[in-house]
This record gives structure tokens, sequence and C-alpha cells, in this order.
């Protein structure tokens, strides 16, 4: 049996989750990973994406969140972020506003900086549209 240790998820609304788990999936900047107890330390920014948290219990559940930052270390993963759902309780019209909002955000760029983010922040909106709403 894998060794437990304590997640929690917070946004500036609540706290969504704080738990005992055996295994979290993190949409970290450089792709999704996977945190065991025992983890290295690290400390990272997220990316728009979908969190998979597996209980002691066996419970797996999922939760949508839109950046962010893990900090995690061998005992304990914290993810503070910058909004977050519960799949089953996204609102699919939030998404897709945030979607516009990004489009147009990308239209708008100055330099080329902002338009290489905005591109950035637009396909991980979009990947993660693709991953949880039906075709």
């Amino acid at each position: 049996m894998a060794e437990a240790f304590n997640f929690e998820l917070v946004s500036p609304e609540r706290l969504l989750l704080s738990a005992e788990v055996t295994e979290v999936v993190v949409p970290g900047s450089e792709g999704y990973m996977t945190v065991m107890a025992r983890h290295a330390p690290l400390m990272t920014t997220i990316m728009p994406g979908v969190i998979r948290v597996k209980q002691v219990d066996g419970k797996e559940d999922s939760y949508v969140v839109f950046g962010g930052f893990a900090d995690i270390s061998q005992e304990v993963c914290t993810v503070l972020a910058e909004s977050a759902v519960h799949v089953d309780d996204l609102n699919r019209d939030e998404l897709r506003r945030r979607i516009h909002d990004a489009r147009e955000a990308l239209s708008g760029a100055a330099t080329h900086e902002h338009r290489t983010a905005a591109e950035e922040f637009l396909h991980q909106l979009m990947t993660l549209e693709g991953s949880i709403l039906p075709a």
C-alpha cells in the first residue's frame, strides 16, 4: 500500500480539500507530474488543467484549476490555485468565457513576450476544454 501524505487545495474563495492522500497528479508548468509521499521538495507554477487526487481509502477525485502554485515537500503538497472547482461543478460557460478572453488578450498583445504568453495560456485552456468537455 502506498504511503499517505497531507494534501491541501486552496483557492482564494475557500479550502476545497484537505485530506490524507496517496497520490496527486498536478498540472505543473513543465507538464503533469505525480506527487507521492517523500517527494523531493519542489515549488512550481501550475497551468490550467485537472488535479487528480487519490485518497487513502482509494476514492479518486478531480478538480479543475486555472493556474497558481504548488508547494511540495516530503510530507505535504499544497496547491494555491488562482481559481479552482470540483470537476463536477465546472461551469462550462465560464470556461468558454475564459477562452474568449484569452483570444482577445492574444489579439491585443503588444509585444512578442506578451503574445507568446497569451498563446501559451490560450493553448492550455483549449487543451483543458478538450479533455473535460464532450465533443
